[in-house]
């Protein structure tokens, strides 16, 4: 049995001197003041001025790119810093493993249980298989000008089979963004058989608004600069939301990542569509993408989870440091709901609801204890300080 001086349930209110009864790492009961009979057989371990609270959640990383940190510098826009990046990319024939083996200790660490890690490589898969994390693996492609796109995604998928299948880290192929993936291949991952979530980079920047509308700007320069353009590709004249329910992809499996520049209508659609939008408002920042609108994101009813993006483009990869932005961002929106964009949240859109996000009887003990100031009257609006992992204990 652990004790503390508050327990954060995040489905329901924070309550004064908490406990929770863990074994062989589930859950067994939680509940906060004079402790059940059954838990005089229990070790008792004191946590004193802390808050006991589920692991985070990271809906959105690539730690592949974990070797990038401070190499790319931040953008006016987002397709020029999107090509200083590829240029950086060019200049390796892998991915160093030693970046991304310290990047999955530092994303647990900032006490986070699950992440949706985004990748064009697998280079994280193993390392995050002999971590103690969950989370959903998403095999990204991209393709403007592929001339096969089934067998683009069927060999992905042959990829992600060859590796150790854990029931904690699933996989699956996903499109990486409108102005990357052809109609075509955006239609071929739809239909891919077995997909359980479906992330996409979305409504991240103007220039993505404009190429979708007119088929031009900095977006189409760019694939011409890289030598992907083909004059086969026609504007569809529409929103990003738009574009995604004529290829098939807006359901409630979709992870809408970004949407920097969604309107209330694409908000709208989204919502009743089921789908999540994962935010990255720090990453947005650096990339010159823009500034999400973080109260409107709530205002519209749509589910919100929360994610750093990759070190390429965000100092640290904690989700407490998102939070502290979203915060600043968005004063309006209760504390309570910021906290379950970071916890419940993320783990429903990554489809871990059933283990992982609130404190629970029959969930995993992937817990984290968060010192707080001895007195604190608001638990969950000290939570979105910035806590830093000095302050943050893992309780199995």
């Amino acid at each position: 049995m652990y004790r503390a001086a508050w327990l954060l349930p995040i489905a329901s209110p924070p309550q004064r001197d908490g406990w929770v009864i863990t074994d062989e790492g589930m859950v067994m009961d939680a509940g906060a003041g004079e402790a059940p009979v059954h838990a005089r057989a229990c070790d008792t371990v004191d946590l004193g001025d802390a808050v006991i609270l589920p692991g985070l959640v990271n809906a959105h990383t690539h730690l592949e790119l974990s070797w990038m940190r401070n190499r790319v510098a931040p953008g006016g826009s987002m397709p020029d810093w999107a090509a200083r990046l590829m240029a950086l990319r060019r200049t390796v024939s892998h991915e160093p493993p030693e970046p991304i083996a310290d990047a999955v200790r530092e994303v647990r660490a900032a006490g986070t249980s699950l992440v949706g890690d985004v990748t064009n490589t697998l280079a994280a898969y193993e390392l995050l298989a002999e971590s103690r994390m969950g989370g959903a693996i998403f095999r990204e492609l991209l393709g403007f000008n592929a001339s096969n796109p089934v067998e683009v995604v069927a060999s992905a998928a042959a990829q992600l089979a060859a590796v150790t299948p854990l029931e904690r880290l699933p996989t699956s192929v996903v499109p990486h963004a409108p102005y990357s993936v052809s109609p075509a291949l955006f239609r071929a991952i739809a239909a891919a058989a077995g997909v359980r979530v479906m992330s996409v980079h979305i409504a991240e920047s103007k220039e993505e608004l404009t190429f979708l509308k007119e088929g031009t700007g900095a977006w189409r320069e760019l694939l011409g600069q890289l030598g992907v353009w083909t004059d086969a590709w026609q504007p569809p004249g529409c929103g990003p939301v738009e574009y995604l329910d004529r290829v098939g992809l807006l359901t409630r499996r979709l992870l809408a990542v970004h949407g920097t520049q969604l309107e209330a209508h694409d908000m709208a659609r989204l919502a009743h569509a089921g789908a999540t939008i994962v935010t990255c408002p720090r990453s947005n920042r650096w990339t010159g993408a823009g500034t999400p609108p973080i109260e409107r994101f709530y205002a519209s009813g749509v589910r919100v989870a929360i994610g750093t993006d990759s070190l390429a483009s965000v100092e640290d990869l904690s989700v407490f440091g998102e939070l502290a932005e979203l915060r600043r961002l968005a004063p309006g929106v209760p504390a309570a709901r910021l906290l379950e964009s970071a916890t419940i949240h993320g783990a429903e859109a990554l489809g871990f609801e059933a283990d992982y996000g609130t404190v629970a009887p029959g969930k995993r003990a992937d817990l984290i204890a968060v010192r707080v100031p001895r007195g604190l009257a608001d638990v969950e609006e000290y939570l979105l300080t910035g806590i830093q992992p000095p302050d943050i204990t893992w309780l199995t």
